[in-house]
């Protein structure tokens, strides 16, 4: 009809299940034919309005679908920024139409245990989103979907670990889901010295020989809380203490959203590098849905932990993977969410940038030495009564290790940025003045 004249640019089509009744097909069969009209440029998508007939031509140029905000960001006085916050650039939607578009997939699919050869598409669509990581010879086989980054840390901690007292290293500072993991493995945790490049090497080799520890754990391309991007010298260096001790190395990459700066351990270390990413930071967290990733002879042990623990990805769940992934749409929604990051990134560094700040416009976080006459429990204190929750570097150490006074800034990017910006300026005017010069 749209293409015979008998509908017309900015026509509504009839609503999913009213054409699905009236043709006596399933909804989401409707759902995934307008899907394809809309991924060729005939029809126009409207998140809460309803599918239109695009205009003239847009078919032609390979139209793709927009997924709009549903609402722009709340203006707020009281902040989160313990950890980021995605913004709303259109991502609901966009997942939505995955799941109406998966209601047409066989029913045996929702009847079913999940199973190894029935989720070789999703592992496969997987494969080719993280191919930019640099991962090395990549077999889907290798990979496993898993409930989110922190699962996927589970995970390959119990692949790898063995004895009655295992010992796990983390970076002196470090996300504390590292800690936690090694820990319901009943494994000691021992921490590694950084300095302004990522883990020292030499300190690495000798803790290795001296408690026998089986996996470093790490994040080199944006190491969590500092921010800071190991170069690849100090990389290649760290791989061959690693090569020579036999020491496996687990790469966490959750939080990179835009390029790689170097190439992954797992690369680099063919029969020890292991690789853990999600969608949390880049889409949504909400999904649960994250990749680990074994050296190629240790990929079938890293399937039976996952097979022995859980079974698998919820089906629904590895789904929408095989379908969304391999999409120009959500490649492009990607693209928005990083961008808009970037935005409030910006505005942060704007206001702050006068102190010592660690930033990247494609890392959703700052890290903040604190001046002269703070000291980071006072900080977080005063900016609480601002308005503004802070994470500080305590969180990230070990019990017993050293915590400079420092605070991580998550980006919240789902307040407006104005209230960001109006929060940054808050916390200025903490940093401007520290307690001694605080008039009584």
């Amino acid at each position: 009809m749209i293409s015979d004249g008998g509908l017309t640019a900015g026509d509504r089509l009839p609503p999913v299940r009213d054409l699905a009744y009236a043709l006596g097909v399933t909804p989401g069969t409707v759902a995934r034919a307008y899907a394809i009209l809309t991924d060729e440029g005939w029809a126009d998508g409207q998140v809460g309005r309803g599918t239109f007939v695009a205009a003239p031509g847009a078919a032609e140029q390979g139209a793709e679908p927009e997924y709009p905000p549903r609402n722009g960001a709340p203006d707020a006085t009281r902040i989160a920024l313990f950890g980021p916050s995605v913004p709303d650039m259109g991502q609901v939607g966009l997942i939505n139409a995955a799941f109406a578009r998966l209601a047409d997939r066989p029913a045996a699919n929702l009847l079913n245990y999940p199973s190894r050869a029935g989720y070789a598409a999703a592992r496969e669509a997987a494969v080719r989103w993280l191919g930019a990581a640099e991962l090395g010879p990549l077999h889907h086989e290798d990979l496993v979907m898993c409930h989110g980054g922190q699962s996927g840390v589970s995970l390959v901690l119990q692949t790898v670990l063995r004895g009655a007292r295992p010992v796990v290293l983390v970076e002196e500072l470090s996300y504390p889901g590292f800690r936690r993991a090694a820990e319901l493995m009943r494994a000691e945790v021992v921490s590694v010295p950084m300095d302004g490049e990522g883990l020292i090497p030499e300190a690495l080799d000798r803790i290795v020989a001296e408690t026998g520890a089986q996996v470093l754990c790490t994040s080199p391309e944006v190491h969590n809380p500092t921010g800071i991007c190991t170069p690849a010298d100090r990389r290649e260096a760290i791989a061959r203490v690693a090569r020579r001790r036999g020491l496996h190395v687990l790469e966490d990459d959750c939080y990179r959203l835009g390029g790689r700066r170097g190439a992954t351990y797992r690369a680099l270390l063919p029969d020890l590098g292991w690789y853990v990413a999600s969608l949390s930071k880049g889409l949504t967290p909400a999904l649960r849905i994250g990749f680990a990733v074994a050296p190629r002879e240790e990929a079938g042990a890293l399937r039976r932990a996952a097979e022995h623990g859980f079974f698998g990805l919820a089906r629904p769940l590895a789904d929408l993977v095989e379908d969304m992934l391999p999409r120009a749409d959500t490649a492009a929604m990607l693209t928005a969410i990083r961008e808009e990051f970037g935005r409030y990134v910006r505005a942060a560094v704007n206001a702050l940038g006068g102190f010592d700040l660690t930033w990247h416009e494609e890392v959703p976080f700052l890290w903040l030495r604190l001046p002269e006459g703070w000291r980071a429990a006072a900080f977080v204190q005063a900016a609480e009564a601002e308005g503004l929750q802070l994470r500080t570097a305590e969180d990230f150490a070990l019990r017993d290790g050293f915590a400079p006074h420092a605070v991580r800034i998550a980006v919240n990017a789902q307040v407006s940025l104005a209230s960001f910006e109006a929060g940054m300026l808050r916390l200025r005017g903490l940093l401007d003045n520290p307690p001694e010069r605080i008039a009584v």
